[in-house]
């Protein structure tokens, strides 16, 4: 089977992150030509300097465009995108060399119009990146699945290390405007339109993720918040495991009171779940520091997504109010909805 593959990126003020990834794009291992199809989202700081570097190189198509948020440049990218499956990334990832031979073989084996991969942490990356990577992709903490446990059945992809194929993306429309979130509803919309995905375990790439505190508890805030949106959408979709960051905080702040009543074994458990995770990260890391803010890490990841899974709860299930009015933030009210309407390849 002959496949036209197209990256699609889309990419806000971050050029250096392009130059990295394109600089890992220039020794991917793979005989055909491959598209790379650049999507500036309104940036101020733009890649054009960057991606001139790379001209020569690689098969670079560059676009630039208003602000409306990554899944509307997504969906811009591969509208004008030339290969008939796209390879969907985050501009802060790194690509091994065997990323797209690794793809390709998945698809040759046993075709399917929608796959997401793994991420890994870059022996690059500082410690705090690689604490974060943990707890993100442990199966201490999220049961692994997004870091490279094997996959049977049903999966949602996400869009940081994602395949589409262009059938399925005219099927469906591609991504909408929610974000973040906007990844595991085009998942669920794409199950709606008799779609398959499937996870390939080995077409991993290095996730550079949130590199400070701050922005790593915004994101999982973020995420517990468009989770019971999700699933006012897609009903079937909800699972109690979903609960589990929530509960898992109120138990650890239940557990503190409870010491102070004469009664430590609640806490103690958390204090042998902590210990289990610091060993757990000093193994694969071989890092006491790394293994300390693993901890760290974990607790933020708890919390964030705990607290905003709650509060959304609250609003959107227990008060029933409209998802676009109370969070606004969570959405981009000027995502085009028509290909044409934007200005031309720069």
């Amino acid at each position: 089977m002959e496949i036209s593959y197209s990256f699609v990126i889309p990419v806000f003020n971050r050029p250096n992150e392009i130059r990295e990834l394109l600089e890992s794009m220039k020794k991917l291992d793979f005989d055909d030509d491959f598209e790379i199809v650049i999507v500036e989202d309104g940036s101020t700081e733009t890649a054009e300097e960057v991606l001139a570097e790379f001209s020569e190189d690689l098969n670079i198509s560059y676009f630039r465009k208003p602000n409306s948020g990554p899944g509307d440049s997504r969906n811009y990218g591969m509208s004008r995108a030339k290969g008939d499956y796209f390879l969907i990334l985050d501009s802060d990832v790194i690509l091994p060399s065997q990323y797209i031979k690794e793809v390709d073989k998945e698809l040759q084996q046993e075709f399917i119009h929608c796959f997401g991969g793994p991420d890994a942490a870059h022996q690059e990356f500082s410690p705090i990146q690689k604490a974060i990577n943990y707890s993100m992709t442990s199966f201490l903490t999220t049961g692994g699945i997004r870091g490279g446990k094997k996959m049977v059945g049903k999966f949602q992809p996400r869009s940081f290390n994602m395949g589409l194929s262009k059938k399925a993306f005219e099927a469906t429309g591609g991504f909408g405007r929610i974000h973040p979130g906007e990844d595991p509803d085009l998942s669920l919309r794409l199950e709606k339109s008799g779609f398959s995905t499937r996870f390939f375990r080995n077409a991993f790439v290095y996730h550079k993720r949130r590199i400070n505190w701050e922005k790593f508890y915004q994101q999982v805030y973020k995420f517990g918040m468009v989770r019971p949106i999700l699933n006012k959408w897609h009903p079937t979709s909800a699972k109690p495991t979903f609960w589990f960051p929530s509960l898992f905080m109120i138990g650890f702040l239940f557990s503190v009171i409870l010491v102070f009543t004469g009664f430590p074994y609640l806490l103690l458990g958390y204090v042998i779940y902590f210990i289990v995770l610091f060993f757990h990260s000093l193994a694969l890391n071989s890092s006491l520091t790394i293994a300390m803010y693993s901890v760290w890490a974990s607790l933020v990841q708890f919390s964030g997504y705990g607290l905003g899974f709650c509060l959304s709860t609250y609003y959107i299930r227990i008060l029933n109010q409209d998802p676009e009015i109370r969070f606004p933030k969570l959405f981009f009210h000027h995502a085009q909805k028509d290909k044409n309407s934007y200005p031309n390849q720069v």
